[in-house]
Order: C-alpha cells, then sequence, then structure tokens
C-alpha cells in the first residue's frame, strides 16, 4: 500500500494556467496529478465569462479531489460553493478578506492574495485566512521567483504560524528557493504547464528537488 503522509517540506501548489483547450482539461489534469504529491489546485478565472469559468470548475474539482488535492477557487465565492470546491482564494484588501471569513469561515477554506509589502501582510494575517499568497497568477514568467516574494515569504515563515504559498518561477528548480525561506509551500504554472513540457514529468521534478533539498519542518 502506499504511503499518502504528505511530506514534512514545503509542498507542491498548481496554478490551473490560462487558455488550452477546456474540453480534455479533465484528462490533463489526471496526468498531471498522478507525477506526485500535490496539496492543492488554485483556478483563476482570467478571461473566462462567469458560466465557463464555472464550467471549467466543474470539470476540475473532482479530479483534483479524488487525487487528494484540495481546489481553491480565485475570486468567486458562488462558483466555489456550486463546486463544491475546498476554498476560496480573495484577492484584495483586508476588508474584503474580513467579509469572506465572515460570510465562509468555518466552511470553506479561505485563501488571501494581494500582498506588496509587509503591512498588506500583516493586515490580511489578522482576519486568519488559512493561508497568504506572495506572488501574483501569470507573473512567473522569469526563471527565478521574484525577490520581493522570496523576502516577504523568509520574514513571514519566521515569525507567523499562518502558512504561506509563494509563486515560483518558470524554472522547475525555483521550487528550492522557496523552500529554502521556510514557506510551507511553492505554486508553480509556467514550469509545470509551459510550451511542450510534461507537466506529469514536470511535477515528479520538483517533487524530486523538494525531496532531496527542501528543510524539514520541525515536529509540532
Amino acid at each position: 500500500m502506499p504511503d499518502t503522509t504528505p511530506p514534512n517540506r514545503c509542498r507542491l501548489v498548481l496554478i490551473w494556467p490560462d487558455g488550452g483547450d477546456r474540453n480534455d482539461a479533465a484528462a490533463r489534469l489526471a496526468s498531471t496529478l498522478a507525477g506526485g504529491d500535490v496539496a492543492s489546485l488554485i483556478v483563476p478565472q482570467y478571461g473566462l465569462s462567469d458560466d465557463d469559468f464555472q464550467a471549467l470548475c466543474e470539470t476540475l474539482v473532482p479530479v483534483a479531489q479524488e487525487a487528494g488535492a484540495a481546489v481553491m477557487i480565485a475570486g468567486d465565492t458562488r462558483v466555489a460553493a456550486r463546486v463544491k470546491a475546498d476554498g476560496v482564494h480573495v484577492e484584495g484588501n483586508a476588508a474584503a478578506l474580513a467579509d469572506v471569513v465572515d460570510r465562509f469561515g468555518g466552511r470553506m477554506m479561505i485563501g488571501a492574495g494581494g500582498v506588496k509589502t509587509r503591512d498588506d501582510a500583516l493586515n490580511l494575517g489578522e482576519r486568519q485566512p488559512d493561508y497568504l499568497f506572495f506572488g501574483r497568477f501569470g507573473y512567473d514568467i522569469k526563471p527565478e521567483p521574484h525577490p520581493r516574494n522570496l523576502g516577504l515569504a523568509e520574514w513571514w515563515a519566521d515569525m507567523i504560524s499562518i502558512p504561506c504559498v509563494v509563486m515560483g518561477g518558470s524554472d522547475p528548480s525555483s521550487a528550492v528557493a522557496v523552500a529554502a525561506t521556510g514557506a510551507e509551500f511553492v505554486a508553480m504554472s509556467e514550469a509545470i504547464f509551459a510550451g511542450d513540457r510534461d507537466p506529469k514529468a514536470e511535477v515528479a521534478r520538483i517533487n524530486a528537488l523538494l525531496d532531496a533539498d527542501a528543510p524539514r519542518f520541525e515536529a509540532a
């Protein structure tokens, strides 16, 4: 029987990519997740209409959950509830986050993005989301993670117990730089889905890099 215990180190979060044929989304995701440990999937709306976005999420959610990955729907609490996702990812100010926490806390996981400064992080953290996200969807076009996000993660992980997710770069090996900050999760999209890359192989590669080089967390 395979060991399904989550690894005690930084774990991979997938950011579903923009574009592509939505008709093969389920098969594409299933193949990707077969590559190894994935903690969660975040699905942004990008430029999709509300109806198309909900249809995409309806396709992706059961596939990810069957593989043991939690699904976070970015920005739309209604879609998140309708498709029975695990949670919602909120990009916005502290007031917007507080409203979502008040309405959905305890029923859904709630993640918070839009962090640019330490003050942003602290203000959002006061609303007690399940994680903070350092980075922006679609901005992982350089091989390495943004230095600002690495700096925020190192500062945050050292002093705050709320987990953080850090956007990696377009190079799969950038996951190691994120892990070195103490962040609990590294988010990747371009490094897995761009061009003619094999997503399953890239997930396996990233997990192997983290297994080899990511620091281990102390037992609680």
